[in-house]
């Protein structure tokens, strides 16, 4: 059960408890137990494991995981992504990004560590909410959902390639979190390096990605609005 709140924690901002996570995991566990019924085909730990991260997700719904003031200013570091990128033709570096949103390198990694939590695409992303976001204003429909986007194929290949492109580190710290299914702490055991800075290079990642997919829906915007324009 710890393996999966911590393995959770990445995705989640630093002001929520591990402890509280364990919490419903708890619950779930013994609504499992509840429910489970030998003879369906599941084994019980797999039954239990999917009924423990659903609880786990469960109690965290019902929080904000990260501010909107975060996310602008995160948003903020994928517009400078983007326009760095297209100047120096590579990924830029921290201190090149620190530089261009006027801030301290300490400062720039502080607001990566405090975006734990920051995810590759967001529902609100494809919402009509007051909050502005650029997915939101080019998205055809409201009735767009995140994973239809991400299962596009045009789309699936640019996050292929945005992902071959990351810094070394970055690829490093995706495929032993996303592929091997290690948490920060073991990450930073292999890297040799802090829990923390593990975060904020997870957080960083995160970022280039979404700028680039940013990039790919404003192409297909633009060529839809094209085809209706000559149609």
């Amino acid at each position: 059960m710890k393996r999966i709140a911590y393995h959770l924690m990445a995705k989640l901002p630093a002001s929520v408890q591990v402890e509280d996570i364990i919490q419903n995991g708890m619950l779930g566990l013994l609504d499992a137990i509840g429910r489970y019924e030998e003879g369906l085909g599941a084994q019980f730990e797999t039954y239990a494991v999917q009924r423990i991260r659903g609880a786990m997700l469960d109690g965290l719904r019902e929080n904000d995981w990260l501010p909107r003031s975060l996310r602008r200013e995160m948003r903020r570091i994928e517009t400078a992504i983007h326009q760095l990128e297209q100047r120096f033709g590579r990924q830029p570096t921290e201190k090149e990004l620190s530089e261009a949103l006027g801030m301290t390198l300490v400062d720039y990694q502080k607001m990566l560590q405090e975006a734990r939590g920051y995810q590759l695409v967001y529902f609100e992303d494809f919402s009509d909410e007051e909050e502005e976001d650029f997915l939101e204003r080019h998205v055809a429909g409201h009735e767009a959902d995140p994973l239809d986007v991400l299962e596009d194929k045009t789309m699936r290949e640019s996050l292929v390639k945005a992902i071959d492109d990351l810094p070394e580190r970055e690829k490093m710290v995706m495929g032993l979190y996303y592929e091997e299914d290690l948490n920060l702490r073991e990450i930073g055991e292999v890297l040799g390096v802090s829990e923390s800075r593990v975060c904020q290079l997870h957080s960083q990642a995160i970022a280039r990605l979404r700028s680039r997919i940013t990039g790919t829906v404003r192409a297909h915007a633009a060529s839809t609005r094209g085809r209706r324009a000559s149609a």
